[in-house]
This record gives structure tokens, C-alpha cells and sequence, in this order.
């Protein structure tokens, strides 16, 4: 049969039915490229673009990008992205704009790893198909394994996008709309992807019958024809087992032909057949029977027509993938791009990473014209990342080997598990602060040699860089900086024997290319400015290099060891510097950042620290001596320490006001909000008070009750003589009922005795508004119906309708009380006599305002229930504070056990009782 090895008619594949509808890709759309680490500017004076890689690569390198990448590797997930990190290729913002993007591309990658925890999303499972995709452009079979391979990368692109469109669609989709942005506009190829899965069964490797009409009709001929053949040649081997040409029937293929096997002395057996082989002992003939001759050749004509068949299917699989060549690749771009998001939004978490503020020039003008001192640079706390990582790598089980690959994150499906964030915050390396004016275009750092000048200036570009490749630093806060469109260093020595350089000319050299190639966006590096020659000619020549900086870049750091750079501040307010400070205690740097300040190398005391021969340093210093007369060195020095320690006790005294603020503040919202829940407070103790009443009337009519029924009882047993007696005593135990419940001379005054009621001055007397506090009359107005009151250490004017006389027992106690205040406070100072002798002045407790949160309430307790609720409350309270204690007039029992607790509880620094104008409550020191 004839079959057409170049027409494949392929059946319809059933239909799929899929929850998103995706988006296809226009063959007119450019393919992704990677965005190279240098990015190329165009300026007025058309610089040489090869230039400025050269000194983008080199500046790389000085500041270690390639190494900070490594440690982004291990959080990518696709061997792509992993490659891309490896070979520190990852993209960067040719624009402010684009790096904006990439930033929020991370911000939108952390709130899907938030909402991702419990089913993380796999990227593991894009498989890199860019050589199997220029194999088939190139005109190349593909073979199965290929096939399926395309098949499964286009499938789990798929799965990642609808995974994302569904987190979206269940939360906020704002903050994943620069993640659906990246896979926006691509062609998932589902006609293509269905193809294949039908035409091959990729778990088993083999294309199947229903790929086309004719394989079908091939393999269904095929399949008869071998029946046929088998059952043929089962006949001819039992036969020549029966007659002994065989030990035992043998059906086996030899030169692609079916045949049976026979002794040698035996092959007559087979007459007209065809030997096709010998055993190595010639013992045994593998013949072709002359009947299986003719469908053996039907066996090889039908296998060469499916493998023909085969081929032609491959070749229109291959020839659609190469027709699709362009948008795979853009395809596979977009999830390297989501990949590499992903791995900085889990770098962010491994070091704590805020997101930084790009600036823009127009931003910089209205923060600047809105403050006096706006920063263009503002970054808090920033560690240098390169320290942080190599920390955080020997701290916990992260592991930046080359031999791992991107599953180093994969759990045992190879699916990326979210990078959890230690809380603690490392002191090492530690973090510094880069504070920089408005307006300010060139900054000079001076101080002593090991003292972070470099590393600080590192720290810098390597935040410049980062942000512009969409990472988070490891810093405080939001940190703000502009966006460079080149960042230049030169940075070390640049000495090159292959170019007779030496290391000033090298030095010089660098400088050169960097002042050709610098914009007025650019952040130009520079270590040890004008070092190498002569310090005169090296002063003249780097201050003529930072007149020329200032007018063109937007911001350059220089480091220096020349005094006399730091007085171009005072010439011009374009410059400012800072200074390493430097511990004239403990000989060492801090690796803090002075700003506005200038320092000192301290050669001398760093080489002594180190161990230099002390002769040396002794003659070294009579030669500064002899070179300073006047010893301005020593005299400035003392200086420095002097404002050093002013700094410090500024700070400390800073400190401190703004502790007592944040309590002075804190109580006032806290005596503001009590004074606006008064009214509240007033209903609620009304509505407790009577529920009081309402028990203590259910209590007295149950125990009266009780009374009646037990005289009821007895008096249907008793005589007409006990009728008497027990007469009496029901009504005795009625009366002692009564007594115990009826209310005292609390009560006794009435809404009608208050309106005629008229305060004297000294007088004590309740306050509704306050909740019937104590309070003392002051002064009583005639012309109006106020009366002016005190309490505690407040004096208020308030209406006579809101004052209240007290009760008469009330009223006992206030004069008793009155003549006992100065014996009670005598004793209750005793107590801290000692404390308050060895450390007078020493603790402040803040102001004594009583609120809700510093008072315990003990009225109405049991004695047990008192010491109970007083010792947490003193245990709750904390250092250096107050506690008042509620504990009433009443008979004095809960006092009295207060009393002895205060002055037996070990944190309690001393105490002060009641006194006329604060009745029932005690103010407790806590220590």
C-alpha cells in the first residue's frame, strides 16, 4: 500500500476547557532582550558608548555587583534566571521609569509570596527550550522527548499565569497588577501545546495512532500482518520441535526479519528457506521459512511507512514550534522576568529590605523649597550588603554554592517555598546613615585610615545600583535617593605594568575617562582623590577635579586625606563634608558617618594599636611636633574629642526630653480620654449601683421570706403559750434584717437639699461630674452659681448643681483624718528614708495623674481577693512609676492589709497615704 510520507492530515484534538481566557501575542511584537547591566546613555557630545561599558563593567567590579548577584542566585527558581544571576546579567532600568517599574514588580512579588503560603507557586518547572527553539528555526527534526519538553514549559506558563490571575481575582488586584503586566500580551500557544498532547503521549514517549489518518491505517495493517506471521511461525517451530530439530521452539529476529530456529543437522527440515544467521557454535541455523518470506517483507514495507509517517509528523510539530519560534522566546523572557521578581522579593525578605524612593529632579525642587534642610539622599541605617549576606550565610543553612542550582529554595516537588525574614535585626555590619542636602553636589569624607571611608562609599553605589535593578536595601525606614543613569567609580589601585602605568598615572587615567563620559545624572565614586604625588600639586590638582565635578555630575563622593579639601565648604555651599569617627578611647573607628564634619587620619594612634614599633611612633611624633610648632595636631584633637563629648551629652539630654515628652503625652491622652468617657463612667456606676440595690432588696426579701416561713412552720407545732415568744423573735430577726440593709447617711441627702445647698470656702464636697469625687471648695462666687474647687492638683470652676455635700460620717472622717494627715505622712516616709538618701534626685517618677491604667480599685473585695489583685497590680507596673490604691473609707480592713503590703513588697520604693484632699487612696513608688 502507497502512503504519502508528506501530507498529514491531523484529526481535530478535543476540546480543553480552561478558566482563563488567555491572551495571544502579535507576531509584530518585538522579542524580549535582557537588559544589560550598562546602560547606555546618549549625550550632547555624542560620548563613545563602548567607553562607557568599559567603565560601567569596571565599575562593577570594583564595587563587587557580581558578588552581590550570587547571592541573589540561590533564590531564582528557573535555570535561566539562574544562569542570568550567575553571570551578574540581571536587568537594570534604562530609565527611572523602568526601574520603577521593577521596583513595584518586587512589591507586587512579596504580596504574592504572602498570599501564596500555604500553595506556593512553582516555577521550577519552566524548562529552558531556547535550544530546542533554534534547532527547529535551523530546518532540525525534533525528536518526542523535545516535543514534550516544549509541551510541558508551555503548559506551566500557563499554570503560572492563571495562578496569579486567581490570586489576583481574590484580593487586591492592584498589588499584582505589575506582576500580570509581565505575562500580559503573551501567547501561551494553547493550539500548539494541544497538538502535541495529542499526537504524542509524552509520559510514554511515543507519538500516537491518532496523529494522523494514515499512521492509523499503518500500524492497524501492521498489527494483522504480524499476527499473521507470529501465528505462521509457531506452526513451523512446533513442527520442528516435534521432529527434533529443536530442543525447545524458537521464534526470534535477525537482519530485521522474523525467523525460527533449527539444528544444523536438521535444516531440511525447512525447505526453500532462507538462512539469516548462524549461532557462534554453528550449531544453530535461524532460518526464514519460504512462507513467512512474503509477509516478512510486508513486516519491513509496513514498519518503513510508519517510521516515514512518524518522521512527517515530527517534521510539522517542528515546523509549527519554528513558525512559533518568536513568541516562545518572548514568552519564555516574561517568566524569566517574573522568576527573577520572585527572587528579589525573597532576597528582600532573607535581609530585611525596604523598598527605596527614586527621586526625580522635580521632586528634589519641591522638597528642597518645602524645607529648609530637604535631603536628596536620605538613607537610615544601611548595611552594606555584601557584609550582610556573607553574615546571614554563615548564620543560618543558606548556602550560595555554585553546585546548587536553582532548587536550593525547591522543596521535594521543586515548587518555591517562601524565604522567611529573621526578626532580628543584625548589629553586624554596621549600618550607616547617608544624609545628603538638596543642592549638594559633592561630597568630601575624611578620617583615619580603616575607618569605613571606602566601604561607606561602596555602600553608596551599590544602593544606587540595586534600586535601579528593583531591590530592596537592607536599611530603615524608606530610604530616598535619586536615579543615576551611570554610576562611576574609581576605586583602588590602578596601576598596570602592561600599560606602563603607574599609580598616580593609573589613578589619573580613570579620573580622565570618568570626567569624559559623566552627565548631569550621574554619581561619580572617587577613593583617595589626587593621592600618589605630591600632596601640594595632588591638593591643587583634586581641587581643580571637584570645581570641574560640581557643575557636572549630579553627585560626586570623594574620600581624602587632604585637610585643605574640606574648606572648600566655606566657599562654596555646593560642597559638604563628613568625617569617620573615631574612638579616641578605644583607638578603633565606629564606622559612623559625621556629616558635616571633617576628621582626622590619626596615623600615628592606628599604628600604634596595630603593633608598630614604639620607637617609630615616638620619633614620628617629635617630627610632627617639629612640623607644628604650635602643635595645632594635639590642639585639634582635643577639640574634636571636646565637641565629641558636647555631641554626646546633647544627645543624651535629647534622649531624655524626648522620653519625658512621649510620657507627658501619653498621659494626657490618657487624662483626655477618661475626661471624655466621664459620662459613660457616670451611666455604668449608676446601672452598678443599682443592680447593688436590686440584689442586696432580693437578698433582704429572701432572708425575710425565709423568716416568715420558718415562723409559719413552728407555728403549726407550737402552743398557745410559745405564740408569744415566737412572735417576737420573727420580728427580732426582721428588725436585724432591716438593720443590716438599711442604707446609711450616704443617702440623706436629697436633689431638694442639694438646690438650697451653698458651699463655704475649705469646705469638702462630692463632684457629679467627676464621678462624686473628694474635692475642696476654694471660693464661692456670688454673682453667679459657680463655686471654684481643687482637686488634687487641678483647680476647676463648676456649677453649684454639680457639687455635692458630703455625708456627715463622710464629713467625721475628713476631720479625723485632717488631724492624723501630718503624723501619717511622717510614717509613711520613714519607709524609703535610706533609698531616698543614697540616690536623691537620682529617679523621677513623672507627675502623680491618676488614671485608669495606674489605679487599682479595691472597694467592695474580700481581704484575699485584695492582696491578690494589689500584688499583680504592683508586679504589672513598670520601673520608676506610680500606682494609686483605691481601697475606701470602710471599716479600714482592706487599708490596713494594703498598709502592710506596701511596706513589706520589695518593689515598692515608698509610699503616701490619704490625705484631705485625696479620701480612700494610696500613691505606691514602684521601684
Amino acid at each position: 500500500m502507497q502512503l504519502s510520507t508528506y501530507f498529514l492530515s491531523l484529526q481535530n484534538p478535543p476540546s480543553l476547557s480552561y478558566r482563563h481566557r488567555l491572551c495571544h501575542h502579535s507576531l509584530s511584537k518585538r522579542p524580549f532582550r535582557h537588559k544589560l547591566i550598562c546602560s547606555l546613555a546618549n549625550s550632547a557630545d555624542q560620548r563613545s558608548s563602548e567607553l562607557v561599558t568599559t567603565l560601567q563593567s569596571e565599575t562593577l567590579k570594583t564595587l563587587e555587583w557580581p558578588s552581590l548577584c550570587n547571592y541573589l542566585s540561590p533564590f531564582t527558581s528557573t535555570s535561566m534566571a539562574f544562569s542570568l544571576t550567575k553571570a551578574a546579567a540581571i536587568p537594570v532600568g534604562q530609565s527611572r521609569e523602568e526601574s520603577q517599574k521593577l521596583l513595584d514588580q518586587t512589591t507586587s512579588a512579596l504580596h504574592a509570596l504572602e498570599a501564596l503560603k500555604s500553595e506556593p507557586l512553582d516555577l521550577s518547572v519552566i524548562e529552558d527550550v531556547s535550544e530546542i527553539l533554534h534547532s527547529a528555526a535551523s530546518g532540525q527534526v525534533l525528536t518526542v522527548r523535545e516535543l514534550c519538553r516544549v509541551r510541558r514549559m508551555l503548559g506551566a506558563a500557563r499554570a503560572v499565569s492563571e495562578k496569579l490571575a486567581a490570586i489576583a481575582e481574590g484580593g487586591s488586584l492592584e498589588r499584582y497588577t505589575p506582576l500580570l503586566e509581565i505575562l500580559q500580551g503573551c501567547n501561551f500557544q494553547l493550539e500548539l501545546e494541544r497538538k502535541i498532547g495529542f499526537c504524542i503521549d509524552c509520559s510514554l514517549s511515543t507519538i500516537l495512532g491518532r496523529a494522523s489518518e494514515e499512521l492509523e491505517l499503518i500500524r492497524e495493517e501492521r498489527k494483522r500482518n504480524m499476527e499473521n506471521l507470529d501465528s505462521l511461525l509457531k506452526e513451523v517451530s512446533v513442527s520442528i520441535f516435534q521432529a527434533g530439530g529443536i530442543d525447545k521452539p524458537l521464534i526470534t529476529k535477525r537482519r530485521s526479519r522474523m525467523c525460527v530456529g533449527v539444528k544444523a543437522t536438521h535444516k531440511y527440515l525447512l525447505p526453500g528457506g532462507v538462512v539469516l544467521n548462524v549461532s557462534s557454535s554453528g550449531a544453530t541455523y535461524f532460518m526464514e521459512p519460504k512462507e513467512a518470506v512474503e509477509l516478512n517483507n510486508m513486516e519491513v514495507k509496513l514498519s518503513n511507512s510508519e517510521k516515514a509517517e512518524e518522521m512527517a509528523i515530527l517534521s510539522l510539530l517542528t515546523s509549527e514550534i519554528a513558525e512559533s519560534e518568536a513568541e516562545i522566546k518572548y514568552l519564555l523572557d516574561r517568566l524569566i522576568e517574573v522568576d527573577l521578581a520572585f527572587a528579589r522579593a525573597a532576597y528582600a525578605q532573607w535581609v530585611n529590605g525596604v523598598c527605596p524612593i527614586l527621586s526625580s529632579k522635580e521632586s528634589e525642587m519641591l522638597i528642597s523649597n518645602g524645607a529648609d534642610n530637604a535631603l536628596s539622599i536620605d538613607i537610615e541605617g544601611m548595611q552594606h550588603p555584601l557584609l550582610l549576606g556573607s553574615f546571614l550565610s554563615n548564620s543560618t543553612d543558606f548556602i550560595t554554592s555554585n553546585s546548587m542550582g536553582p532548587s536550593v529554595l525547591g522543596n521535594k516537588s521543586g515548587e518555591m517555598t517562601p524565604i522567611k525574614s529573621s526578626k532580628v535585626v543584625s548589629n553586624f555590619p554596621i549600618p550607616i546613615d547617608i544624609k545628603v542636602q538638596c543642592g549638594t553636589r559633592v561630597v568630601i569624607i575624611s578620617g583615619p585610615n580603616t575607618g569605613g571611608k571606602t566601604a561607606s562609599m561602596k555602600t553608596l553605589g551599590l544602593a544606587s545600583i540595586m534600586s535601579k535593578a528593583g531591590m530592596y536595601l537592607p536599611a530603615k525606614k524608606q530610604p530616598r535617593l535619586p536615579w543615576f543613569d551611570l554610576v562611576l567609580a574609581d576605586i583602588g589601585d590602578s596601576q598596570s605594568l602592561e600599560q606602563s602605568l603607574s599609580t598616580f598615572s593609573g589613578h589619573i587615567s580613570q579620573i580622565c575617562e570618568i570626567l569624559e563620559v559623566a552627565s548631569k545624572e550621574s554619581l561619580v565614586l572617587i577613593d583617595e582623590i589626587g593621592s600618589g604625588t605630591d600632596p601640594s600639586e595632588g591638593v591643587a590638582l583634586s581641587t581643580s577635579i571637584l570645581q570641574y565635578l560640581k557643575n557636572r555630575v549630579n553627585l560626586a563622593f570623594v574620600t581624602t586625606h587632604y585637610a585643605d579639601l574640606s574648606r572648600l565648604k566655606e566657599m562654596d555651599p555646593q560642597y559638604e563634608n563628613a568625617a569617620m569617627e573615631f574612638s579616641l578611647e578605644t583607638l578603633q573607628p565606629t564606622y559612623q558617618i559625621l556629616w558635616g564634619r571633617t576628621g582626622d587620619s590619626n596615623a600615628l594612634t592606628i599604628s600604634k594599636s596595630i603593633g608598630f614599633d614604639g620607637n617609630i611612633i615616638e620619633r614620628a611624633k617629635m617630627w610632627v611636633e617639629s612640623l607644628m610648632p604650635e602643635k595645632q595636631q594635639e590642639r585639634k584633637g582635643v577639640l574634636q574629642q571636646s565637641l565629641m563629648e558636647e555631641r554626646n551629652r546633647l544627645e543624651a539630654q535629647f534622649k531624655r526630653a524626648e522620653s519625658l515628652h512621649a510620657e507627658i503625652m501619653k498621659l494626657y491622652h490618657e487624662v483626655r480620654s477618661e475626661a471624655e468617657n466621664l459620662e459613660e463612667r457616670e451611666r455604668a456606676l449608676r446601672v452598678k449601683e443599682t443592680q447593688k440595690v436590686e440584689q442586696e432588696l432580693n437578698a433582704a426579701k429572701s432572708q425575710i421570706e425565709t423568716v416568715v416561713q420558718e415562723f409559719e412552720n413552728q407555728l403549726q407545732t407550737a402552743n398557745s403559750e410559745e405564740f408569744n415568744s415566737l412572735v417576737k423573735k420573727s420580728e427580732s430577726a426582721i428588725n436585724s434584717i432591716l438593720k443590716v440593709h438599711q442604707p446609711g447617711d450616704s443617702f440623706s441627702f436629697t436633689e431638694t437639699d442639694t438646690s438650697s445647698y451653698q458651699p463655704v470656702s475649705g469646705e469638702q464636697v462630692h463632684l457629679k461630674g467627676l464621678g462624686n469625687k473628694l474635692a475642696t471648695v476654694v471660693a464661692a462666687s456670688e454673682d453667679d452659681d459657680t463655686v471654684l474647687v481643687q482637686y488634687g492638683k487641678i483647680r476647676v470652676r463648676v456649677e453649684k448643681s454639680n457639687v455635692r455635700p458630703i455625708s456627715s460620717s463622710q464629713r467625721n472622717n475628713v476631720i479625723s483624718s485632717r488631724q492624723s494627715f501630718e503624723r501619717q505622712g511622717e510614717q509613711s516616709r520613714e519607709v524609703p528614708s535610706n533609698s531616698d538618701a543614697t540616690g536623691s534626685g537620682a529617679i523621677t517618677y513623672g507627675p502623680l495623674i491618676q488614671t485608669s491604667k495606674n489605679t487599682v480599685d479595691l472597694r467592695g473585695m474580700r481581704v484575699e481577693e485584695a492582696e491578690i489583685q494589689l500584688d499583680m497590680a504592683i508586679s504589672a507596673r513598670g520601673s520608676n512609676s506610680v500606682l494609686f490604691i483605691v481601697h475606701g473609707m470602710g471599716t479600714g480592713v482592706i487599708k490596713e492589709r494594703a498598709l502592710e503590703m506596701l511596706r513589706n513588697h520589695p518593689r515598692v520604693m515608698k509610699y503616701e497615704q490619704e490625705n484631705p484632699l485625696n479620701y480612700g487612696c494610696t500613691v505606691a513608688y514602684i521601684k
